[in-house]
This record gives C-alpha cells, structure tokens and sequence, in this order.
C-alpha cells in the first residue's frame, strides 16, 4: 500500500487561540511519527482566524525539534511571497539543524485575499507568472556554491532541500514535470483538474537529479471513527467552515453539529459537493475501503491526509484508526 503522510494546518478552534492550536500540532505530529506516516506538511496561509501556520518556517522548525525520523515540510510555500534567497536560507537553516529530514513545498497562490497580499509585499510587483523562475533562483541556491558566486544562502548551499511543486490545476503539473520534481495536487479542497493534472504530469514528466520517475502526491480528508454516524458528525466542522469561507466569513473551526449539510440550501450544499468529494468518512472499514478506493482510481504514488476535527482527541484517534486500516491493506 502507497505511503500515508499528515497535512496540518494547525486549526484554532473556536473558544480556544493560536497557542492551543500549535500545542495540538506538536503533540499530533508525535502521534504521527509513532503511527507510521511518512511526512508531517505545515501549510502557509495568512490573514485567516482559523489557522496558525502562518510562520511556516518556524512552525517547522518547533515540530522536527519534538520528533526524530518522521520528514517535516512545507505544504506549501507560497513563494511569490517571499524572496528565494529568504526561504532558502530558512529552509537551509532547517536542515543543518534536523539533515535528511526537511523538505519543501512550493506553491504560487498567495495565501491570502489581495489585502494580505500587499501587506506580505509591500507592493503587488510580485508576479505570480514568475513563478517558475523564483523555483529555479531557489534551486540554484540549495546546489553547491561556485566559486565566485556572489550570492550564495547560508546555511543552505550544498544542503540539496528536496523541493516538491504543489498545485490544484494543471499549471504545476506541467512546471513539475518539466523540472523533474515530485508533484503534489490540491485535491482535498480544488480537485476539478485532478485527473487531467496528474495526466499532463505523468506523461511530460523529464527525470532530474532529484527524481528519476514521476511521483505524484494527492490530498484527501479523511475523518475515521469508531462508527460511520460518528465520523460524520466531525465531517460537519469542516463543512461548516469551508462554507463560511467560501462565503465571506472565514473564522475560527466550528465544533460539529448534528445533520448539518442536511439543512444546507441547494446552492449552499453545492459548495460543498465541489470542494470536498475527495473525502473519506467513516468508521475503520468505511475508511480502510475509501482508502483503497480513492488509490486505485487516481493511482497516486503517496497521501496527504488532512482532518480538521474539533476535538483533539478524536482527531488523535482519526488518524490512528487510518493507520490501523493503511496497515491491514498492506
């Protein structure tokens, strides 16, 4: 069976704060790393109450500190908002304190609405068109100096980051293929251009000193629990807050709330069948077949498991019931 790997976009919870939030991360990173999962991804968002992640960076550096082999990353980077130099001195620095376990995402959103944006900046020079370039300029910076460079990241040069391209369209599909590097789709919250994306991938894939074959990486929630009424019941705190952002009023993780998206008007429902269908929500065998469903269909190499749940034990015991179900497909 393909490897399981935790996205985590440290949810502040309503009636709790940011410090809570980034507790519950480090203690659910522990949780990962004795469970098995490949990878622990923190995300970069900005301006949004209801995640603290904002300070990827340092959010990563906190979580390889309280583990020991489980790989620490950015899921992603929005690298237009930074300079490549800054992330590769960061993400440099990383990986001189934790070798062989950082590795970096890179994603060309901003993050944010257009207010945040300009404040990130200073000014809306950054082009998002300049992407490709910007993770060129990054590579270059985490290959072995030349003699003679006159910019160099230090730390950083020689350290040889693994850089993912992550994506929800077709765009970083073919840059990722072009640059021979693993691939990583959105599609646990943007999954129209999913199977067109990892096809483009796939078949314009170039082999590269990172990588020698394509490797793709998919997103998908997934909410486990001892019984399937159970697990949608934790379903319904991300419901809820994706249609409050998806409506103009992000905010803090809602708790559940019992036959919620029953009581959704049409259009509201129809935010939710086009942003959440790579879902998995269940007890142990709703979610040991989902799983074995959702790859064999899309043929993904690895996943990325998010679960924004309310409760912090049950979302613990989410991810263990995922692992138990990941071990007995094996």
């Amino acid at each position: 069976m393909i490897p399981l790997s935790v996205l985590d976009l440290c949810p502040i919870l309503q009636g709790g704060d940011a410090a809570q939030a980034l507790a519950n991360t480090l203690d659910l990173a522990q949780h990962a790393e004795r469970s098995g999962y490949s990878r622990y991804w923190l995300a970069e968002h900005h301006n949004l109450p209801g995640v603290a992640s904002a300070a990827t960076s340092v959010v990563i550096g906190r979580v390889a500190s309280v583990t020991s082999k489980i790989r620490v990353g950015a899921g992603g980077v929005m690298l237009p908002n930074h300079a490549p130099l800054v992330i590769a001195e960061q993400f440099g620095t990383l990986a001189a304190l934790f070798p062989g376990r950082i590795e970096l995402g890179l994603g060309r959103a901003p993050g944010g609405d257009p207010a945040v944006t300009q404040a990130l900046r200073r000014n809306l020079s950054g082009d998002v068109d300049a992407f490709p370039r910007d993770v060129l300029e990054l590579q270059s910076y985490f290959r072995p100096a030349s003699p003679g460079q006159s910019v160099q990241a230090v730390p950083g040069a020689g350290l040889e980051v693994p850089l993912w391209i992550l994506g929800s369209s077709t765009f970083g599909a073919q840059l990722a293929a072009r640059l021979g590097l693993p691939f990583a789709f959105a599609s646990h919250f943007a999954p129209a251009e999913l199977e067109r994306a990892v096809a483009l991938y796939r078949a314009y894939f170039q082999p590269s000193e990172q990588l020698a074959a394509p490797y793709v990486m998919l997103g998908v929630n997934v909410f486990a629990a001892d019984t399937d009424a159970e697990a949608r019941l934790l379903f319904t705190s991300l419901q809820q807050a994706f249609v409050n952002l998806r409506t103009g009023r992000p905010g803090l993780l809602p708790p559940p709330v019992d036959g919620y998206a029953d009581r959704l008007r049409p259009e509201v429902r129809a935010i939710l069948d086009h942003v959440l269908p790579c879902s998995i929500v269940g007890s142990p065998e709703t979610v040991r077949a989902g799983l074995a469903a959702f790859a064999a269909r899309t043929g993904a190499d690895e996943l990325m498991v998010t679960a924004q749940i309310f409760d912090h034990q049950a979302r613990l015991r989410s991810f263990q019931i995922l692992a138990e179900a990941h071990a007995s497909l094996r």
